[in-house]
């Protein structure tokens, strides 16, 4: 089954779709379950975090260089350049936070 291209898009910038969600009202085993599922696919967290890096200066790069042209054009650029440092927070304290907890 081939996915559309948005939900290709969204699994490679977003890591959401990997982990389970533990608030909701589970057994203690089906939260032991799913904490051990979040564990294991924490490993993915460092590819995402080197995809916002990358991304991230690719938009500052780009800024830059539209900045000869107008600074409304380099907006456009340079504010989702600088949406990718919170991402990258999150993702590095959910990768350390799994990798911590035991």
């Amino acid at each position: 089954m081939e996915l559309p291209f948005r939900v290709l898009l969204f699994r490679y910038l977003f890591f959401t779709w990997l982990f389970r969600d533990m608030r909701r009202h589970m057994s203690l085993l089906e939260r032991a379950a799913a904490w051990r599922h979040n564990q294991e696919q924490s490993r993915w967290l460092p590819l995402y975090m080197l995809r916002y890096v990358v991304l991230g200066f690719s938009l500052a790069a780009l800024g830059q260089a539209a900045q000869a042209l107008s600074p409304i054009v380099s907006a456009f650029f340079f504010v989702p350049s600088i949406l990718t440092v919170p991402m990258l927070a999150v993702a590095g304290v959910c990768w350390s936070a799994l990798q911590a907890w035991e």
